[in-house]
């Protein structure tokens, strides 16, 4: 029996409290003002501690004040930032059950210098130089999705002045990895980084609009010291605690979010050989003799399936014993298993994203069945369409997938493996989730963009994503269903932003967050509804700090008094 929506809010609230609340919590209130006595609205006010890792963080209401109930103690750094002012930072030292207020001044930044350099990556990025035309090979949209599938571009790491020749060797290696080996295309590419990456300060002023939810919600943020690419986190039903795969490091990550700390359990074996794209002769890449865990799914016995990128096999993680079992080869000619997902039998359905496929895996007896896709020119430089997300209709059981340089949206039916595609409503299409309702929702990569789409009739609507300078597109990675809310959560890879959209409003909520170079990846939920997810830019030193993370976003944690 499904429970009102109204019950399950209220089951999940109890929930999570009882989870959250520390034995003693401390209170730190505060007024953030202007020199001249301004009260700022949306100041992110952020609480580090650094012997736990944790941070805490909320956001100013519209009269600059701040209520953050905090489990933190000790000597804590306090940290305000908000876009078009400097950073003010003070020490505060705070017992278990202390209330504290703090009345805090913000200086304007001064100069184009420092207010370019402050500006996220997409500012940076957007600025470049690119062809016109909806043909043209690196237009906006082609170089988006070319450039930014892995890491930003336009950071403060990747935005270093170069000549042409300096970006080469970058240049050719991303483009192998798309399967692309022409050195004319290459050196085009170098020119137009070398080109627009110059060290000129930017002239654009994006505004960034605050949402009166704002002072309603708290991030929380536990370090991963050990994290190399932290992909796909997921909340355990049964223990709370966070799971995340690390693609290079080849571990499982336990993160506990009752003391901030994180367990790391190496996964053996690996060290295969393999060929990026099975049909393009040229590169192999070698995965540092590792597995390669990408992404995960709960399968009906509690184990954690997991796509093994280097080593093309499914492994498993049993997390009562904390362990690995022994993986699934998936055989064949089946390269770089992807996205994964739990169909209502027990299946688990993943893409393959370097051979044009989409296979299969029944745990109970070990069979493996491989679907090929139909041929798809791929768009751009890529040689391939890169097999993507991937997910269960609840009400039918069909397969959806996506192909990200295909612009394709394809199904398939799980008895008969019959294929049907489609042409996708978004350019880029990347990852997607159903709702309770049936409805799929797909990012947008390429453009910026949210797609609806109704599958018995392939019906669809398009939603754009906030931008805040005209012709500065996000770029959404991943997205999660809210299971209490129906909310549709989308990470956003160059912004320093999480977005969120509303259904039944079809409007958008936008959450800054607290580190510069923010690339998250798939979103969970916790049993209350905060939405988690990793915080792994590649590499780990174009994340703020330089030390990845797990965050957890709670859009309810209450007002700031």
């Amino acid at each position: 029996m499904k429970l009102p929506v109204l019950v399950m809010m209220a089951v999940a609230a109890a929930v999570g409290a009882t989870m959250a609340l520390p034995a003693a919590a401390g209170t730190l209130t505060g007024v953030v003002k202007t020199e001249k006595g301004k009260a700022i609205e949306g100041v992110l006010v952020r609480l580090t501690d650094d012997v736990s890792g944790v941070s805490e963080s909320v956001y100013t209401n519209p009269d600059g004040a701040f209520n953050l109930a905090t489990s933190l103690a000790g000597t804590l750094n306090l940290r305000l930032r908000i876009p078009y002012y400097r950073d003010t930072n003070v020490t505060v030292e705070m017992a278990r059950d202390d209330r504290q207020h703090e009345e805090l001044v913000m200086l304007a930044m001064t100069g184009d210098k420092e207010i370019s350099e402050s500006l996220p990556a997409a500012y940076h990025f957007g600025n470049l130089p690119y062809q016109a035309g909806d043909d043209a090979l690196f237009n906006r949209y082609q170089f988006q999705r070319d450039c930014l599938t892995c890491h930003q571009m336009g950071n403060p790491l990747t935005r270093v002045p170069r000549s042409p020749e300096g970006w080469v060797g970058t240049i050719e290696r991303m483009h192998r990895y798309l399967g692309n080996f022409d050195a004319e295309l290459r050196d085009q590419r170098s020119e137009i980084l070398s080109a627009g990456f110059d060290g000129k300060p930017l002239s654009v002023r994006p505004q960034f609009p605050l949402d009166k939810s704002l002072s309603q919600t708290k991030i929380i943020e536990y370090r991963m010291e050990k994290g190399i690419v932290p992909h796909d986190a997921a909340i355990n039903p049964d223990d709370g605690l966070i799971y995340t795969v690390d693609q290079a490091a080849d571990h499982m990550a336990i993160t506990d979010p009752e003391t901030g700390q994180t367990e790391y359990v190496s996964q053996s074996g690996g060290g295969m050989i393999y060929r990026i794209y099975g049909s393009v002769a040229g590169e192999i890449a070698v995965f540092n003799g590792r597995n390669g865990p990408h992404s995960m799914s709960l399968g009906p016995d509690g184990k954690y399936y997991v796509t093994n990128t280097s080593t093309n096999s499914i492994g498993v993680f049993n997390p009562k014993t904390k362990a690995w079992e022994p993986s699934f080869k998936i055989g064949g000619n089946a390269i770089y298993p992807h996205t994964i997902r739990f169909d209502a039998e027990g299946i688990v359905w993943y893409t393959l994203a370097g051979s044009e496929q989409v296979g299969n895996l029944d745990p109970k007896t070990g069979e493996i069945q491989l679907v090929d896709l139909p041929t798809v020119e791929p768009g751009g430089i890529a040689g391939g369409t890169t097999p993507y997300g991937i997910d269960v209709d609840p009400l039918t059981g069909m397969i959806w997938y996506s192909r990200l340089f295909g612009d394709k949206i394809g199904s398939i039916d799980p008895d008969t493996l019959d294929v049907t595609e489609y042409d996708s409503p978004v350019r880029g299409p990347r990852r997607m989730r159903f709702d309770d309702e049936g409805i799929l929702w797909v990012t947008g990569y390429s453009e910026g963009t949210l797609a609806r789409i109704e599958p018995r009739e392939y019906i669809t609507k398009v939603y754009n994503m906030p931008e805040f300078a005209e012709g500065y597109r996000p770029a959404p990675y991943s997205l999660g269903v809210n299971p209490i809310t129906q909310d549709i959560w989308v990470n956003e890879n160059m912004t320093d932003r999480i977005y969120r959209f509303i259904p039944d409003e079809e409007r958008w909520i936008v959450y800054p967050i607290p580190l510069s170079g923010t690339y998250t990846r798939d979103v969970d939920f916790t049993a209350d509804g905060k939405a988690c997810m990793s915080n792994n830019p590649v590499p780990a030193a174009a994340l703020e700090g330089g030390v990845l993370q797990i965050l957890c976003i709670d859009a309810n944690a209450g007002p700031a008094d």
